[in-house]
């Protein structure tokens, strides 16, 4: 058993889909490897043998995790046996640290060396995670440019920077006029995207100040656009948009399936905190950052998260690229004030293109699953 059985964990979203990348170029250069574990429709289309599946076990909250503790049992219960009978060459865990973490426990108990991919953000919070890393992990594979020296730093010598999935996974729209014009965009509309997140909470809070924005913005300048992108867990019922918006600011709904090219369509961007701004950064798309929790959420974090930038974009490029509206400064007000600095033909435009020309260059360039696909295969 286990000649070539390999257990993959990706707890996300995200992570499915940057496993199943990984699983594909793995598989290109040996086809015989047969994957089994946690994840989600992405895996599962690589062929993956899904024991479980993540969104059954990536619960946020206290009440909810208290909720799933049983299945959440059950499912470690599992791969603890699953692990001892195949005895898999390799276990690949994908960010998800928490339940990650018990894995790699059990693993090393068993002898299986463990690949981590996409590091837990140790630098931000938590940091005394990092010992427990360079315990566990036998080789560390991160994504963003400042890592590895971070780990290096912090006695972790088997952190290494492949470069951003995203990179590979965002395939360029050949024909930008084209994509514009099937969803009834002529080229000299200004588009912009709106993008206030993909969590039912993260949508409640921001995008009413997102669309009150963009009715300020369409008041004085007619000749604009909005575009929306509507995640899986998010349909037109969910967004409860108030009635007749789409006619007053011209919005345009994009399945999610399209979002990619549709954003990269764009002309700028009001986005969420998250991976969707180095998406839009990768896409060379001009945008404003803008986030809000509770007060209570925001002053522990301010306690716990030592960051000079909030945004990703900001971080990897070590200054402030984008402008980030936090808290009491996400406003519509300031975010129509902030976007106009970036329409089409501005100094603020042209300045932000180039700034996030140097933010895709630093995410290391195509050919990063490539790399950590060489990194896994190593170890087998």
């Amino acid at each position: 058993m286990g000649g070539r059985d390999i257990l993959i964990i990706a707890g996300e979203a995200s992570g499915d889909m940057h496993g199943a990348g990984l699983v594909a170029a793995m598989q290109a250069s040996a086809p015989d490897l047969r994957f089994f574990g946690v994840g989600g429709p992405a895996l599962n289309e690589r062929g993956v043998e899904i024991l479980y599946d993540a969104a059954e076990l990536a619960v946020v909250g206290l009440v909810e995790v208290i909720a799933h503790l049983g299945h959440i049992r059950r499912a470690i219960k599992r791969l603890d046996r699953e692990m001892a009978a195949r005895r898999p060459k390799l276990v690949i865990l994908i960010d998800f640290p928490d339940f990650n973490f018990i894995i790699a426990r059990k693993a090393k108990r068993l002898g299986i060396a463990v690949f981590y991919y996409i590091s837990p953000q140790v630098w931000a919070w938590r940091s005394g995670r990092v010992r427990t890393l360079a315990r566990l992990v036998d080789r560390l594979a991160v994504i963003l440019p400042f890592e590895e020296a971070f780990f290096h730093e912090r006695g972790v010598p088997q952190a290494r920077f492949v470069g951003h999935p995203l990179l590979d996974e965002i395939r360029p729209v050949r024909d930008r006029r084209a994509v514009r014009a099937a969803h009834g965009v002529d080229e000299d509309t200004v588009l912009i995207g709106l993008l206030p997140g993909s969590r039912r909470r993260e949508v409640a809070t921001l995008l009413p100040p997102f669309l009150e924005a963009a009715r300020v913005i369409r008041k004085k300048h007619p000749r604009t656009s909005f575009m929306l992108p509507l995640a899986p867990t998010l349909d037109r019922e969910t967004l409860a948009l108030p009635p007749g918006i789409e006619d007053e600011i011209g919005l345009v709904l994009v399945e999610s399936g399209q979002r990619h090219e549709m954003m990269q369509a764009c002309d700028a961007a009001l986005a969420a905190s998250g991976t969707v701004t180095l998406e839009l950064a990768i896409m060379g798309v001009p945008m404003v950052m803008a986030y809000r929790v509770s007060p209570l959420t925001y002053a522990i974090g301010r306690r716990l998260i030592n960051l000079e930038h909030a945004s990703l974009v900001n971080l990897v490029a070590q200054r402030e690229v984008i402008r980030e509206l936090l808290q009491d400064e996400a406003r519509s007000e300031l975010m129509v004030r902030e976007l106009e600095r970036i329409l089409p033909g501005s100094e603020g435009a042209r300045r932000m293109g180039a700034d996030l020309a140097e933010v895709r260059q630093r995410l290391g360039g195509e050919g990063g699953l490539r790399r950590t696909a060489d990194l896994a295969l190593e170890m087998i």
